[in-house]
């Protein structure tokens, strides 16, 4: 087997796509992201002719899908998310806390991807709403991050949480919490507290949709496994804890480089083994298995995976404004600096967008548009079985 690292996504998706279809027959939402997928930075999408004003060095740039999943189109939308974060972020230390959930509630989660997702959502901040306020008697705050996968691309729900170590005490004003380096609040209560929320509010809405029968088995299996919350230790900035979680931002669930080799029949990719001190291995599926596996973390249509709470969240810092009168120290930033879009990439990523690639003088500047290619009426289904193999 020959190790390749000019594999992409979409080659998986062209060689295998045609299997996957006709083994598990998925959805429209599933077929678009594929789609979009299979089709982005090509001249389906349309693009623009440009030209050195130097060398005259023609170079052909066509648009991104710009679609959630797409392992092509986040990295450009991650540096500009951690950039914005920086600008709002409290300049104190923060706390990175993981909330994961019991594998046996998984049949759940593929029962009702939504419903689920959104209580995880909603039982990681009530518990950490609640110990704000019973260990410091602050409004405390959290912006978390949802993913839904493991290395090897298994069903594995969890919320990265940035917490930080500051909140708003009932007298309104500023106050700083997290005395310990290591834990913000004890863990072991945390993981039992949220074990309590979660499950509580899942039987809740499966006795009201009447399927609590159903899954009372795996529930009860659940609650009898221990659960852990991961803390792990404060970062000295907010600039050190906001990078750390931009790694997990605008992550899909495989990325390119990870793709290895691609067979007739099999996928292979690279996967942190946790159990083996995260050594890196090679793991190898076959094809329709592989996308099948991918599908299962594609989010809910409109689906917010990245969220705010307490005073991170637009609305709840507006209401406190109003009738705070916080530490201007504490809050007070410079005016950020106006610039381009290419501008604050470049700053960012250090790549330069308009720059020659063979010269390295002169600029590319646009001289024609390329419209985008439009598929003929026909369902989603058809067209995209028309550009696979």
């Amino acid at each position: 087997m020959i190790l390749r690292k000019d594999l992409e996504m979409a080659d998986v998706v062209r060689h295998f796509g045609k299997q996957y279809l006709e083994k598990y027959h998925p959805s429209t939402e599933k077929i678009k992201v594929l789609f979009d997928i299979l089709q982005c930075r090509t001249s389906a999408f349309g693009g623009h002719e440009e030209r050195c004003n130097c060398c005259s060095e023609v170079r052909y740039s066509y648009n991104s899908c710009g679609n959630r999943h797409c392992p092509k189109c986040l990295s450009a939308k991650q540096a500009i998310w951690i950039d914005k974060l920086l600008e709002q972020t409290l300049p104190i230390k923060h706390y990175h806390i993981v909330f994961t959930v019991a594998h046996q509630l998984n049949g759940i989660c593929l029962f009702d991807r939504k419903m689920y997702y959104k209580l995880l959502f909603s039982a990681v901040w009530r518990t950490l709403h609640s110990f704000g306020y019973t260990h410091y008697g602050v409004e405390s705050g959290a912006i978390c991050v949802l993913h839904s996968w493991g290395q090897n691309l298994s069903l594995h729900p969890h919320i990265h949480c940035i917490v930080p170590a500051a909140g708003y005490s009932l007298k309104g004003h500023w106050k700083r919490i997290g005395s310990n380096e290591n834990y913000l609040y004890p863990v072991h209560q945390l993981s039992a507290t949220f074990k309590g929320k979660f499950l509580d509010s899942l039987k809740r809405v499966l006795r009201k949709n009447g399927s609590l029968d159903a899954f009372a088995p795996m529930i009860q299996k659940a609650w009898n496994k221990p659960w852990v919350v991961f803390c792990e230790p404060s970062l000295a900035k907010a600039e050190h804890v906001i990078r750390y979680l931009g790694q997990y931002t605008h992550r899909v669930a495989i990325s390119n480089d990870r793709i290895v080799d691609i067979s007739k029949t099999h996928v292979t990719f690279i996967a942190k083994d946790y159990r083996d001190r995260a050594q890196k291995k090679p793991v190898r599926l076959t094809g329709a298995e592989f996308l099948h596996r991918f599908c299962m973390h594609i989010l809910p249509k409109r689906f917010v995976k990245i969220r705010r709470y307490g005073i991170y969240n637009h609305t709840t810092k507006r209401n406190l404004e109003l009738q705070f009168e916080p530490e201007k120290s504490i809050i007070e930033k410079e005016a950020p600096k106006q610039e381009t879009s290419q501008e604050r990439i470049k700053r960012l990523t250090g790549f330069d967008m308009a720059q020659c690639p063979k010269c390295k003088t002169g600029r590319m500047v646009i001289v024609r548009e390329l419209p985008r290619i439009r598929s003929p009426a026909r369902p989603l289904y058809q067209l995209i079985r028309a550009c696979l193999q």
